[in-house]
């Protein structure tokens, strides 16, 4: 569970022998009841425990308006970056209102590709670095 801007968000993993349809039927009318969205997607047996670590951590800062996020998620898509995290926030005030969001993700690109891609974004302060992890 988490809030992204004004929302808040919550997933479920949800084992069973009924399909997904089946289980889309049985919450559907407590969604639509409620005002809420679903999305479902199905994962292949054992895909809990096959998950990447991240490797860079990106921290954006901007003013706030609509596509912030799209605009930098498709930035980063296109060098092949899988978002893993995303927490994003508000500061400032009503009328200079400042975003402010952290990505933790997985890419195959280097550090100085994905920073060129955000640099090119021009309107935000996006900064890449890389997570150092130590397995074993």
């Amino acid at each position: 569970m988490m809030r992204i801007g004004g929302n808040f968000t919550i997933m479920l993993m949800v084992s069973g022998a009924e399909s997904a349809d089946a289980v889309t039927a049985v919450v559907k009318p407590v969604i639509s009841d409620l005002g809420l969205h679903l999305h479902v997607v199905t994962m292949d047996e054992g895909g809990l425990h096959r998950h990447k670590i991240p490797n860079f951590q990106v921290r954006v800062t901007g003013s706030d308006r609509a596509g912030i996020v799209a605009q930098v998620a498709g930035a980063l898509a296109d060098l092949g970056f899988n978002i893993l995290e995303l927490e994003s926030d508000v500061a400032g005030t009503e009328t200079q209102p400042v975003y402010i969001m952290n990505i933790a993700g997985y890419a195959e690109a280097d550090l100085e590709a994905l920073q060129a891609a955000l640099d090119a974004l021009g309107d935000v302060d996006a900064r890449v670095s890389v997570v150092e992890t130590l397995i074993g």
